[in-house]
């Protein structure tokens, strides 16, 4: 009988060692959370630069350079509704959009100013569409900046917080205690809430990088009021 009950008590042993307690398992879950917990809390550059970033920034000589072209433009004319409507013709033919269109007068000068949005692929095809018929521009500003390493900075950040992300939706899936979940889910609003400013961002670059802007302002010189005087 004995004999018997000697390894039936063993075998009890090794079924408890088998089967951790359900304390266990929530400090086991409860790591994890720190664990990833402190992926996210640790400064951003830390993070996302030393891993995801850098990677993404060496294959910058494969990427398509991300280029922002603005121009500035300011010319006098003979007649503002001519000119006008050589631009919407212009605007129309590089398939670009006005943005903005407005008149006013002064006491030397009828004034235009219009701000177009054509394709950066169209953008010296417009800058020499409207100099043809410029004698001299009292302004011409034109620039280009190289937003590539930004862009992909902030795309490599994208894909690392949805990481996160990911990682904190499986710890939710396991969770089975309410502290848990509260915890996991606070953390996941967080994440969310960076990925959406940085996608945000990233949609801006885009606009900018594929739509270039040109502010316009051309005018005629009037004479001056009748009966203006000079104060002293």
């Amino acid at each position: 009988m004995n004999k018997i009950v000697i390894p039936l008590f063993l075998l009890l042993i090794c079924i408890g060692c088998n089967n951790p307690s359900p304390e266990a398992s929530a400090d086991y879950s409860m790591e994890a959370i720190e664990e990833v917990a402190l992926e996210v809390s640790a400064p951003a550059g830390e993070y996302d630069r030393s891993q995801t970033t850098l990677q993404a920034l060496k294959d910058t000589e494969n990427y398509e350079p991300k280029i922002i072209k603005t121009a500035n433009l300011r010319f006098e004319t003979e007649d503002l509704s001519t000119t006008t409507n050589t631009l919407q013709q212009i605007v129309k033919k590089l398939n670009g959009q006005i943005q903005s269109d407005n008149e006013y007068k002064t006491n030397y000068a009828l004034k235009h100013t219009m701000t177009v949005r054509v394709p950066s692929s169209n953008f010296d095809a417009f800058i020499t569409e409207i100099s043809k018929g410029v004698n001299y521009f009292d302004q011409k500003e034109i620039s280009s900046r190289d937003v590539t390493e930004e862009y992909i900075d902030v795309e490599a950040r994208i894909k690392a917080k949805q990481k996160l992300e990911e990682r904190y939706l499986e710890l939710l899936k396991k969770a089975n205690k309410v502290k848990e979940m509260l915890e996991i889910e606070r953390e996941l609003s967080y994440i969310r809430e960076e990925i959406e400013v940085k996608q945000g961002r990233l949609r801006y670059l885009q606009n900018r990088v594929s739509m270039s802007t040109i502010n316009l302002e051309y005018y005629k010189t009037i004479e001056a009021k009748q009966g203006a005087t000079v104060s002293y």
